[in-house]
Parts: C-alpha cells; sequence; structure tokens
C-alpha cells in the first residue's frame, strides 16, 4: 500500500493526510488556523479562533447522552520543521511527503508532523462522526506548542466549558501520562571584538554532520551526540594545540531538538595545517568510537576554504569556547518519585558566532520547578562569566501527577476491558500543555496519550501504523465511557 488515505481507520488518516498538505511550522500556522476555523464551520459546529489564534470547534453530544461530563479533546497545530542538509524543502510553502515504511509511516529527508497531527486528525474524526456516542465535545487546537506555548499561554478564561481534557500528545501507546515537566529558555548573547586575519594561515571549514537530533525531551536520555557540544570540545584543544583563530561557528536552529549539525570556520598557521588534518582525523574516529552505538552516521571532515575576512579576539575567543563547552547538555538528574523518569536536563540548542555577534540558546526541563530554576540559574552564571546578556524566558509550568484523578481511573478502566491489560502510568520528560491549561481552567480532570511515534524533532521522525488503530479505538471507547455530571 502506498497511499496513506487508504490506511485503517480511515477516519485518522485522511484528516491527517490533509494536514500533511498544509505547511504549519510553529508561528507560520496562519493556513492551518483558517482550514481548522472552515472544517468546523463546514460542519455547522460553533466554531472560535480566539485572539492569539487557537481553534475551539464544540459538538453536542450525541442523543441520550446530554448528561455526561463534557470533555475537551487538545491538540497542537504547528510541527516542527526540521530537514536533512541534502533535502530541498520549504516548510512555509511545502507539502510533507509521507512515506509508508512497513510498519511506520515517515516522511522523506524532514519532519513528519504525526507530532501532534495524529492527535489533531483524532479529535478531527470525533468532530465530523455522525456514529460515535459521546457527551458534549469541545476541540481545542493550540498554535506555537513548540517554540514557546504561546497558544496555551493566551488561552482565556470563559472560552471552555470541559470538566475533562484529554490531551492526545503523548508518544507511546499504551501508556497513560498524569504529568510533565515544565521548561524555561536560556539566552545568552555577547558582542566580541574582531580583527584581521594574521598572515601566515590558512583557513578551513569544520563540518560535523549525520547526528541523529531529536526531541529535547523524550530523547534527551537515549545518549545522543550533542553537534555544538562536541564542535566546541574539539575547538578548545585545537585553540591551546594548534593557536587557531575562530572566524564563525553555528549550530543548531530549534530549542527544543537536540542539534545534528555544527559548522565552524577558521584559520590554522600554515606551518600546521598537515599536522591539523591529521587532528581533525583523529577526532573524527575518536567521536565515531565514543557514539558508535548511538550516532553510526557522524562524519567530522575539515576541508580547505576561503580565506574569512576577520577573526574574533584571542580573549574574547576564549571566553565564547570555554563557556559552550562547559554548558552542560543531557540528563542533569533522574527522578527519585518515578523510577526511569528524566527530572531535569538541559539541551545546548542553537550557538550563532559571527560578525561580532554571539548567542547560545538553551532549554532546560525539569520536573521539579526549583530545579529547574536551579540550572538554568547555574548556566547563566556561565554566560555572566564571560560578560554576556543573559535571559531567561518562556518558563512554563510542570503538570503535577493526580494519581486520584477519575478520568485516570475511568481510562485504566477502559483500556484493559478493550485490549485486556492495564496500561502503564507515567509521567513524560516534555512540555505538554497540560500545566499551563490547567492553572486558566483548574477544574479541568486530565490525561493524555497517544499512539506511538519515534524520533519527533527530527527527520527520522515515524508513527506506528497499528498503534495509531488502537489509539482510536481506545479513545472512541472512552468518550462513550465518560460518566455523568
Amino acid at each position: 500500500m502506498s497511499d496513506m488515505k487508504e490506511l485503517k481507520p480511515v477516519e485518522i488518516w485522511k484528516n491527517f493526510h490533509a494536514l500533511t498538505q498544509i505547511p504549519r511550522p510553529s508561528k507560520k500556522e496562519a493556513e492551518i488556523i483558517e482550514f481548522m476555523k472552515k472544517f468546523g464551520e463546514d460542519l455547522g459546529l460553533d466554531t472560535i479562533v480566539d485572539e492569539v489564534g487557537n481553534v475551539i470547534i464544540k459538538k453536542p453530544a450525541t442523543p441520550g447522552m446530554e448528561d455526561r461530563k463534557t470533555v475537551v479533546l487538545q491538540g497542537h497545530l504547528d510541527m516542527v520543521p526540521q530537514k536533512n542538509s541534502d533535502k530541498d524543502f520549504d516548510f512555509e510553502k511545502d507539502p510533507i511527503e509521507t512515506v509508508i515504511d512497513g510498519e511506520w509511516v515517515t516522511a522523506n529527508g524532514t519532519t513528519l508532523g504525526s507530532d501532534n497531527g495524529i492527535g489533531v486528525a483524532a479529535a478531527m474524526a470525533v468532530l465530523e462522526s455522525k456514529e460515535l456516542k459521546h457527551g458534549p465535545v469541545e476541540a481545542l487546537f493550540t498554535i506555537d506548542e513548540e517554540t514557546g506555548m504561546t497558544g496555551a499561554f493566551g488561552l482565556k478564561p470563559g472560552l471552555l466549558n470541559g470538566d475533562i481534557l484529554i490531551n492526545m500528545d503523548s508518544e507511546d501507546e499504551g501508556e497513560m501520562y498524569v504529568g510533565c515537566a515544565g521548561g524555561i529558555d536560556i539566552n545568552a548573547e555577547k558582542d566580541y571584538a574582531e580583527q584581521d586575519v594574521p598572515s601566515g594561515f590558512a583557513a578551513y571549514r569544520i563540518d560535523l554532520k549525520g547526528l541523529k537530533g531529536g526531541h529535547s525531551g523524550m530523547d534527551i536520555p537515549l545518549g545522543r551526540a550533542n553537534a555544538n557540544k562536541l564542535l566546541f570540545r574539539f575547538l578548545m584543544q585545537a585553540e591551546s594545540d594548534f593557536g587557531i583563530r575562530l572566524s564563525s561557528a553555528t549550530g543548531g536552529d530549534l530549542r527544543n531538538a537536540i542539534p545534528r549539525e555544527s559548522h565552524a570556520v577558521l584559520v590554522v598557521p600554515t606551518d600546521k595545517t598537515a599536522e591539523f588534518q591529521k587532528f581533525v582525523s583523529n577526532y573524527n574516529t575518536i567521536y565515531r568510537n565514543e557514539f558508535s552505538e548511538t550516532e553510526p552516521d557522524l562524519s567530522f571532515t575539515a576541508s580547505e576554504t576561503d580565506m574569512p575576512g576577520r577573526v574574533a579576539s584571542e580573549a574574547d575567543q576564549g571566553k565564547m569556547i570555554r563557556a559552550v563547552f562547559a554548558t552542560p547538555h543531557g540528563v542533569e538528574r533522574m527522578s527519585r518519585s518515578m523510577e526511569g523518569l528524566v527530572e531535569t536536563s538541559n539541551n545546548v540548542a542553537v550557538v550563532e558566532l559571527k560578525d561580532g555577534k554571539f548567542a547560545v540558546r538553551c532549554l532546560t526541563r525539569s520536573s521539579v520547578d526549583s530545579a529547574k530554576e536551579a540550572t538554568a540559574w547555574k548556566i547563566a552564571g556561565i554566560y555572566h562569566l564571560i560578560d554576556a546578556e543573559v535571559s531567561l524566558e518562556g518558563a512554563y509550568p510542570g503538570w503535577k501527577p493526580n494519581m486520584e484523578s477519575p478520568i485516570l481511573k475511568t481510562s485504566l478502566d477502559v483500556y484493559n476491558k478493550e485490549f485486556g491489560k492495564v496500561p502503564e502510568i507515567k509521567a513524560i520528560h516534555a512540555g505538554l500543555e497540560c500545566g499551563l491549561l490547567g492553572g486558566v481552567y483548574p477544574q479541568l480532570d486530565m490525561i493524555s496519550f497517544g499512539p506511538t511515534i519515534r524520533f519527533p524533532h527530527s527527520p527520522d521522525e515515524k508513527v506506528n501504523i497499528e498503534t495509531v488503530g488502537k489509539f482510536w479505538k481506545f479513545l472512541v471507547a472512552l468518550l462513550e465511557a465518560i460518566p455523568a455530571k
């Protein structure tokens, strides 16, 4: 089968296909907002676009279910725009090229958008169905979840009347999520001095490529390499051993994706070029050995390039290299209350050093707000030491687990009835919108679940076909089992 629209359940796949045809990178959601607005209006349903762009579509209960609690089905409209470096693709114009690969649906060289397109497609299927049995339903489609949660931040009281919120942005079928990490962005910026390239130097471009990247929350415990960290580790020793002078360095482009590539332009004394090339080759071997299991396609190379016009001053260069090298990346601490859960982590997401401007963007996550703040201030301290300006922005709360949640109990019972087993109860080291939404609508009893999605936020993103069917079957049964008010 090559046509995704023919997959079952058709109700979800046809809607997901429609979503893949509409460009919807974060902060560029105008077209998808208009599409969802028209979708609701064409169904004759009460449809609202709020002041920040969230779309709310309300559907009355089916006959005989009017006394049930109102359910809010929630997902986000935006997707992470990541592509392989050799892929010619414009996320603001081009439709996603989907591929059926055995048991999975993936994309051709880009992110797929199953995060959170499958959840949105499921809510659409509920809204348009004339066969399902359910109480009152309110579908909440938020914007900009991936780069700031501005949709959830901007949602006002009084728009929703729900009693229960079902978030469909989790990515392991058979697991019920009752908590998530909060997050905070750390942004460091510094102007640095430049000077002309000294005489007697040769120019090289350094390329670190082939990494898997991935979601900076869920994939952070997998031990994948961070391209920025590896590049600046190399630069530390290259500066010491060869007296290199750095002209530019760039890596990563999204705060919530582990950077897959990083590049630098530098100059080396001409009498050391042969030795320097061997040095680069040796680092390629070191990195491939260290990450042989997690990064089999890692490539670290140097190639001669045009002489840059300027390089960073020696003093500022040393400060910037050491600051990035010292910035922690990865798991900071595992949870002591839930086995296997990452409590606190940091992603050195973006580094930009060029034309006298230096910037570093990090995303710190934690299920413990005080640990999140402590890690953020530790990173801020590193950059304060090099006289950079540091801002902590976009902080959002975690979602504290409620093990006595009525919708959790109902979900466990329904899942056991449908599939003959009790699902695992978990929290997720990622930013779901539940914490923010619960702050605006504290009456909401919340749960999160979804199909199995692997490697979101990277071009390897894929969704398992069979689990989409189980996800839909469970959602349908759960809606019918929602208790009376």
